[in-house]
């Protein structure tokens, strides 16, 4: 049996390898509890370097098998995504609630991003795979013709981490597969019970054996993953410590390499903006505290006019101190426990840092009144600048740092003195106006009023927040490779 489920815990005894559910190498077992109980929710066996062998083996049959996977027209392989795209909407409803269960993430948050967004990305994805051509002649300046081929680069090693363990999986899986390449995918230990339901997708849709396997595991496994003789190139989520260790590896291998790591992204609001909290509640809480705090992209710098610091100061407590804690899978909760209490202590070190340095906790920096969970309130912090911990290290839990700041010019320079730059927004209410500060931050994606990614359009970081784009109309491309055939026609 795959599965038992029982009413505490659900016991997963194979992996999911190369198309088929089986036996793992090993009796080693990942074992999954919640941070909003504390209890026990269930295991999967620890996949072991045996495992992402058979994987990668069999992913490699896969992609070179004649008339197989890699020689499909790019439109049967959109019909195949679209049909893993049937299988997860079947599942999307499990899939958020296990995904909540395991990392605290609220689920009328995980509803929305872990449950639907991962179908639009494929669903989009799919949609481009049938626009492209697998090749185009034209003629050669020198005389004849050359026929230029868009081919798949072969094996994929995916590696995810556990705050948006399948949105974060499909802009890899979903690329990836419609430009013909065979993927082995690596989830986080913290977050594996959803991975079976994925596994268990793929396994129900017209994507053939060996094109997917998931190899739960660690980060000894994620190393070996991508060192792997046989990987043809790596895609990585993560921190930016574990980025530069997988760009040190890749680099020597000559080994394609997409990462998307770390951020410390600025939300600046302009002197005119309209900080009525039941318009714009929802579209703040999206861009400074979306899932607990623990989300790459969000603005937790806060540059504020010096001539409405108090206010904005007020305004931001307020925010902080209106929004539900509880239960990540209580429907009402906005703020649920972080994914470990690991993660707490490390958050919780931050705000020591901070009271440290001279900021002033104007709301939260405690554990509330809870008996069990990993909880943390929503902190916010005033009376530092932008040379300070807080507002420079990526902390990964809900705490604002809010800055003050004299004239444009002056937030713009703030906002880039960051050794990261992968999100962001503006708050005014003059879109042309915000629309012009967006252009002059260096960044990979900001919003003005609001932020969501959004899957056609490309999505990725400058300087140590990563390498490449996931998403919109070249994310095919990044798997892909060209090859110039110089010919005299007929």
């Amino acid at each position: 049996m795959k599965t038992i489920s029982s009413p505490d815990a659900t016991v997963v005894r194979e992996l999911y390898l190369g198309g088929a559910w089986t036996a793992p190498s090993s009796s080693a077992t990942i074992d999954v509890h919640s941070p909003s109980t504390e209890q026990y929710l269930g295991s999967v066996p620890e996949a072991q370097e045996a495992d992402v062998d058979i994987a990668v083996a069999a992913a490699r049959a896969a992609f070179e098998q004649r008339g197989g996977w890699s020689e499909w027209a790019p439109s049967q392989r959109a019909d195949a995504l679209d049909s893993l795209a049937d299988e997860l909407e079947k599942r999307k409803g499990e899939m958020a609630r296990r995904v909540s269960a395991q990392n605290g993430m609220p689920v009328q948050v995980s509803a929305g991003l872990e449950g639907d967004f991962p179908i639009a990305v494929i669903r989009y994805i799919a949609s481009q795979a049938r626009l492209q051509e697998t090749e185009q002649t034209h003629p050669h300046l020198l005389g004849g013709l050359t026929t230029v081929r868009r081919e798949p680069l072969g094996v994929v090693a995916a590696i995810v981490p556990w705050n948006f363990p399948q949105v974060l999986s499909s802009f890899k899986y979903a690329p990836a597969l419609a430009a013909g390449n065979t993927i082995v995918i690596k989830p986080s230990p913290e977050t594996v019970l959803d991975s079976v339901l994925f596994a268990e997708a793929v396994d129900a849709s017209t994507i053939p054996a060996g094109v997917v396997s998931v190899v739960p595991g660690g980060r000894e496994l994620g190393a070996y993953l991508v060192a792997h003789p046989d990987v043809d190139k790596v895609a990585f989520t993560g921190s930016t410590a574990a980025g530069q260790q997988i760009a040190e590896t890749c680099g020597r291998l000559l080994r394609p390499v997409t990462l998307e790591l770390g951020g410390k992204s600025a939300s600046i609001i302009l002197d005119d903006a309209d900080l009525n909290l039941a318009e714009i509640g929802q579209r703040l809480y999206t861009a400074t505290l979306l899932n607990n705090g623990q989300t790459c992209f969000i603005g937790t710098r806060i540059l504020a006019p010096r001539s409405r610091y108090d206010e904005i100061v007020e305004l931001f407590a307020a925010f902080a101190d209106s929004l539900p804690l509880g239960d990540a899978l209580d429907e009402t909760t906005l703020v649920g426990p972080l994914a470990s209490a690991r993660q707490r202590d490390r958050v919780e070190a931050f705000i020591a840092q901070g009271r440290a340095e001279g900021g002033k906790v104007v709301t939260g920096g405690k554990r509330p009144d809870r008996d069990t969970g990993w909880f943390l309130e929503p902190t916010v912090f005033a009376g530092l600048d932008n040379s300070a911990a807080v507002a420079r290290q990526e902390i990964f839990g809900p705490v604002l740092t809010l800055i003050p700041y004299d004239g444009v010019d002056q937030a713009i320079a703030i906002a880039n003195d960051s050794d990261y730059g992968l999100g962001g927004s503006v708050w005014t209410a003059d879109e042309a106006r915000g629309l012009d500060v967006a252009r002059r931050v260096r960044t990979g994606t900001i919003g003005v009023n609001t932020y969501l990614p959004d899957p056609s359009s490309p999505f990725g970081g400058y300087k140590q927040s990563g390498i490449g784009r996931e998403l919109g109309p070249d994310a095919i491309a990044a798997y892909q490779q060209q090859k110039s055939i110089y010919h005299l026609g007929v």
